[in-house]
C-alpha cells in the first residue's frame, strides 16, 4: 500500500498490515463520478474522478493532480483516517479508484468481504532486505549460521521469500504469503531461521549472520538501504503480491479514464520523481500489466480461502 504496505507493515497474518492512524476520515466522500464513469467504454473525463489515499501529501500526488488536469481529468483525492476504509468506500460507490494497497491486501480484503475489486494498474513495490554486519556477500554466509526475520506472520513470510530467492533456505511449500518457520526445509537449506520482533532486529543485528531489516528500521541499525545484500526482486513471481496497485470495482477494471491515469501515474516524470522523494528512494516503479496482476490477486484469494 503505497511505501507502508509495500515494504513497511505487510498484516494479523495479514490485518496488522491495516491500520496505522493518520489524519483524515471518511466522512463527505460521495461520489458523482462513480456512475457517470462506470462504462468500461466511456471516453469521458468532464466528471470529477475521486481517488482514495492514505497520505495526499505525499510528493508524489500534486504532480500526479496537476498532469491529469493537463489531460482533461479532474481528479479529487480523498483521504483517509485507516487502511481499513478506502476498500468499503471503493465498494460503495462512494471512491472511483483507490490507491494505497498492496495485491496482499486486497485478496484478503476480497475474501473476508466477499467482494470483486481489482487491480487495473501497478505502482512500485518497496523491497525488503537482507543485511549483516559481518558479511559483504550473500555468499561468503557460511553454512549453518542463523539469520533472523521478523516474528510478525506477514513480514515473515515475505522475509521467507526473500531468504529463498537469495538461495539461503528452501522451503516446503515453494513459498506463499503464509510461509512460516516451520515451513523452511532445514535439510535443504544453507542457514538456520529464527524469528525476533521486527523492532528488535537491528540491535540483534550483530548476534547473527545476517537479518531481514523491515525498512522501518533500518536506519536504527546504523545501515542504508543500498547496504542491502538480498531484496525481493520485482521480477521473481513470488514478489508479485506485494506491487502496490490502483484499484477499482469489477466493472470498471476497462474504464478509459481510469486506465488513463495508471499510465500518467507510471510516465510522468514529475509523478515518478514525487514518488522516489516520499519513499526515500527505495520505490521500484513498476508497469506490471494488469492481467498479471488479477492472476496475482487470484492466487492471493485461493490462497487466503485455503488458510480459512
Amino acid at each position: 500500500m503505497s511505501r507502508f504496505f509495500g515494504h513497511r507493515r505487510l498484516a494479523s497474518a495479514l490485518a496488522a498490515i491495516a491500520a496505522v492512524p493518520l489524519v483524515i476520515g471518511l466522512a463527505g466522500c460521495a461520489s458523482t463520478a462513480g456512475d457517470a464513469n462506470s462504462s468500461s467504454d466511456s471516453d469521458s473525463a468532464s466528471d470529477v474522478v475521486k481517488i482514495g489515499v492514505v497520505n495526499d501529501g505525499d510528493a508524489q500526488w500534486a504532480p500526479f493532480v496537476e498532469a491529469a488536469a493537463a489531460e482533461g481529468i479532474e481528479v479529487e483525492l480523498v483521504n483517509f483516517g485507516s487502511y481499513e476504509q478506502p476498500n468499503p468506500a471503493l465498494t460503495e460507490g462512494e471512491l472511483d479508484l483507490n490507491q494505497f494497497q498492496h495485491i496482499v491486501y486486497l485478496g484478503t480484503y476480497n475474501v473476508n468481504a466477499d467482494q470483486d475489486l481489482t487491480p487495473i494498474g501497478a505502482t512500485a513495490i518497496y523491497p525488503l532486505g537482507l543485511y549483516s554486519k559481518k558479511y559483504d556477500d550473500v555468499a561468503d554466509i557460511p553454512k549453518g549460521e542463523t539469520v533472523a526475520v521478523p516474528d510478525d506472520a506477514s513480514n515473515q513470510a515475505r522475509a521467507l521469500l526473500v531468504l529463498q530467492s537469495a538461495g539461503l533456505i528452501e522451503l516446503k511449500s515453494g513459498g506463499t504469503i503464509f510461509s512460516d518457520l516451520a515451513d523452511v526445509d532445514t535439510d535443504k537449506s544453507k542457514v538456520k531461521v529464527t524469528a525476533l520482533e521486527a523492532a528488535l532486529i537491528p540491535t540483534s543485528l550483530p548476534d547473527v549472520a545476517a537479518a531481514i531489516i523491515n525498512n522501518d528500521f533500518v536506519t536504527d541499525a546504523g545501515l542504508t538501504y543500498d547496504d542491502a545484500l538480498a531484496q525481493d526482486d520485482p521480477t521473481d513471481p513470488n514478489a508479485l503480491p506485494y506491487v502496490n496497485i490502483f484499484a477499482a470495482r469489477a466493472d470498471d477494471a476497462e474504464n478509459k479514464t481510469y486506465l488513463k491515469l495508471v499510465e500518467i501515474f507510471q510516465t510522468n516524470a514529475d509523478v515518478q520523481a514525487g514518488l522516489q522523494e516520499s519513499s526515500g528512494n527505495v520505490a521500484v516503479p513498476l508497469s506490471t500489466p494488469a492481467e498479471d496482476l488479477v492472476a496475482s490477486l487470484h492466487k492471493v484469494e485461493e490462497d487466503t480461502i485455503a488458510q480459512k
